[in-house]
């Protein structure tokens, strides 16, 4: 079995993983930009690629078994332009490193321990208990509001049950309550979900459907002390109507992991967004971090090693995005 790792998100997860796959597998790493012969013919002979794009300048790989993205996302993968023989696969093991920051941050805004550490270094005891001039925050006891109740939703729920919150969740599919949600909502209730809720987190993945699903009128409909969270993808959020919304306080605040634009190779230093989020000091901005752990990477490997085991078995295949036609 020929597999390539292209580009250097894939390659995170090279290390060892022939030794995973076994059986004599011939693992290569290709650059993004394959701009040899040698890489385009490596390329274009793989029995299976892991990597997070296809299109049409990449060379077509006539005999591919497989694609696996080493990622949830596959929109940079144009199905349509790969070998109809090649099943196309994704993974996930990402819910676990994306709930731990979900409630981090949420407990960071509740809990100032960095603040109550760098006063009380300065001699200043703000935060010491026994004055009511003096108390901090706590999450418990506050709704949370999970847009999208898939992998990462259903474990957001887990850790904020455990943190005694109350769970609503707004889905596209119909959710019924449970010992996890408290309440539910379909997305034609959008406003009343956003009303509901002391904080909305928007893990949905990035489809017409859900570009833009918080608008201005869902973000008007959020309490003004709220706080809303994005670690689905950035244009779920309207980003002209929450710049707006942030900026005249009309909610409390935002933690955003997933933006508008990221680093390319004319601009490594961009900023994530034409807008001024970085002049806002009710926005907590992170790069694009809350699923990249060392946990993920080796979930992931594991998922990846495994198809491709299962694949060369002609066992079925898991997270299945397109079934490859062996036939055609």
């Amino acid at each position: 079995m020929r597999i390539i790792f292209h580009g250097d998100n894939a390659a995170s997860f090279s290390k060892g993983f022939a030794d995973l796959v076994g059986g004599g597998a011939q693992v290569a790493i290709l650059p993004d930009a394959l701009a040899t012969p040698a890489d385009r013919e490596a390329y274009a002979q793989a029995d299976a690629i892991i990597g997070v794009k296809f299109d049409a300048g990449l060379p077509k790989p006539k005999g591919l078994k497989l694609f696996h993205v080493p990622g949830a996302g596959y929109d940079a993968v144009d199905l349509a332009l790969l070998p109809a023989q090649t099943s196309v696969c994704n993974c996930f093991g990402h819910e676990q490193a994306i709930s731990e920051y979900v409630m981090s941050a949420l407990l960071a805004r509740a809990i100032p321990l960095s603040d109550a550490d760098q006063k009380l270094r300065q001699g200043d005891w703000a935060y010491w208990a026994g004055s009511p001039d003096r108390v901090h925050g706590e999450i418990a006891g506050q709704t949370i509001g999970l847009l999208g109740f898939g992998h990462i939703g259903k474990a957001i729920a887990r850790r904020a049950k455990a943190f005694e919150m109350t769970v609503h969740v707004a889905n596209r599919s119909p959710v019924a309550t449970s010992d996890l949600v408290d309440r539910a909502f379909t997305l034609d209730e959008l406003a009343a979900f956003c009303g509901s809720v002391d904080v909305v987190v928007v893990s949905v993945p990035l489809t017409p459907d859900t570009t833009g699903i918080i608008d201005a009128a869902a973000l008007a409909a959020m309490k003004p002390d709220s706080v809303i969270v994005n670690v689905g993808r950035g244009p779920t959020i309207d980003e002209a109507a929450l710049f707006e919304a942030l900026k005249a306080g009309r909610i409390g605040g935002a933690i955003i992991d997933t933006w508008y634009r990221y680093p390319n190779p004319a601009e490594p230093t961009i900023l994530p967004s034409r807008l001024a989020f970085h002049e806002l000091s009710n926005v907590l901005m992170t790069p694009h971090m809350s699923g990249w752990t060392s946990g993920t990477i080796r979930r992931r490997q594991h998922t990846m090693a495994d198809n491709i085991k299962r694949c060369l078995e002609g066992a079925a295949l898991t997270n299945v995005v397109r079934e490859g036609n062996p036939d055609a």
